[in-house]
């Protein structure tokens, strides 16, 4: 039963024969992870030298198949930092980021990386209006620099923006041009702002498997709250690549999240990438750290109270369900991923089985009028505090009630 394992249990509707034919999955999918250059884009994001090596280390642990380590055109300390990450060589393929200029790929070469991927913006409206180019000029400039980078030996992935936005056959005859008279090894389907929605992706998908033969890689923005099912989806259509990052830090509402992709295929489509579930609270907590950012509390997979659980209906749930059955009360267990718990925590929504299961872990005893009372007292501090209670405002309520 691949909807229900030791770790994990969702929807059995996920393996009917009706939904799994219509996928497409490649043989293989890789991860490319763009959090040390789209996820620094976030406004206020910054990460060192020393940062970015830190963080690429844990992806490297994780299983992340590709690592876009920057933009060396950015900064000197971007460029050094890409240096230092291919010179550790830590298994992940390393790539860098260019605009489509020669000089730029000269960069990314004097990094020492695999591969790059090489930006154009592929929108007429966007060339016109906020580069203020003439087409024609978009076009050279990508089959100039594609074939360059060709012409060195850099596996090229090319990177149309505001392809999401552009009209069809625009876009699809710039991507045939550069793939016949410049060079492309795979093309990044690309939503820079978004507005894909979920329903759009396998006919967009299909109509450029209709126009050239390359692998296709996906680059879904999240602005919409869409990054991460888009990003499934594309893949179930075909794609072989994921753009992803750590939390979806990133520009604007940031990228799709590794976590919820990764762990959604091998949970949902039974598509086991290679990624190391467990390591993903560990990285989550470390590049929050260093961006000097937070996730919300619930956020899927990494959040930390994500486990808390406040309800006393829950609770009562894992009060009759553990140890034997656990994912009766969650989707998966939340050692699946680096996390710790169910725990039952205190606060308005408690209830008589929360204050059971407090009392058993404290070694405590009460009878259940002293259960009720102690109940109603926990909801009373909670609506004051507006806060979880914590063990020692429980142990004064227990005094209180029992004495």
């Amino acid at each position: 039963m691949p909807y229900k394992t030791e770790q994990w249990y969702v929807s059995p509707w996920n393996y009917a024969e009706e939904v799994t034919k219509q996928f497409n999955f490649p043989p293989k999918i890789e991860f490319h992870d763009v959090s040390l250059r789209d996820g620094e884009q976030q406004a206020g994001v910054i990460f060192t030298k020393e940062d970015k090596i830190r963080i690429a280390e844990k992806l490297a642990e994780a299983g992340v198949h590709r690592i876009e380590a920057g933009m060396p055109a950015v900064s000197k300390d971007d460029e050094l930092a890409i240096k230092e990450i291919v010179k550790r060589n830590l298994g992940p393929k390393i790539f860098a980021f260019c605009r489509c200029m020669i000089e730029d790929v000269k960069r990314a070469l004097d990094c020492g990386v695999e591969g790059i991927v090489i930006e154009i913006p592929s929108s007429d409206h966007m060339i016109q209006y906020a580069y203020g180019w003439p087409l024609q000029k978009a076009i050279d400039l990508s089959i100039e620099a594609t074939s360059f980078a060709k012409e060195n030996g850099l596996y090229t992935v090319f990177f149309p923006i505001d392809a999401s936005r552009a009209e069809i056959n625009w876009f699809l005859d710039l991507i045939v041009k550069v793939a016949t008279e410049g060079h492309m090894d795979a093309l990044a389907v690309v939503d820079t702002f978004g507005g894909l929605a979920p329903t759009t992706i396998p006919y967009l998908i299909k109509k450029i498997k209709e126009r050239i033969d390359k692998p296709l890689e996906a680059h879904f923005h999240d602005d919409f709250g869409c990054a991460a099912a888009n990003t499934m989806i594309a893949l179930a259509s075909g794609c072989e690549v994921a753009h992803t990052t750590v939390t979806a830090i990133g520009e604007r509402a940031g990228n799709a999240p590794y976590e919820e992709i990764a762990l959604g295929l091998l949970t949902m489509y039974g598509v086991d990438t290679g990624i190391k579930t467990e390591k993903m609270y560990e990285i989550a907590k470390l590049v929050q750290e260093l961006a000097r950012v937070t996730v919300r509390p619930n956020r899927p997979i990494v959040g930390d109270r994500l486990f808390h659980v406040e309800s006393g209906i829950i609770a009562g749930w894992i009060k009759n369900a553990f140890p034997d059955h656990k994912l009766e009360v969650t989707p998966f267990l939340p050692s699946l991923v680096g996390q710790k718990g169910p725990e039952v925590v205190l606060g308005k929504s408690s209830g008589s089985p929360s204050v059971e299961i407090w009392l058993e872990k404290l070694g405590l005893k009460a009878t259940p009028e002293q259960i009720m009372e102690m109940v109603n007292k926990i909801k009373e501090k909670a609506l004051k505090t507006k806060e979880l209670l914590t063990e020692e405002d429980f142990r004064a309520i227990y005094e209180e009630v029992v004495g």
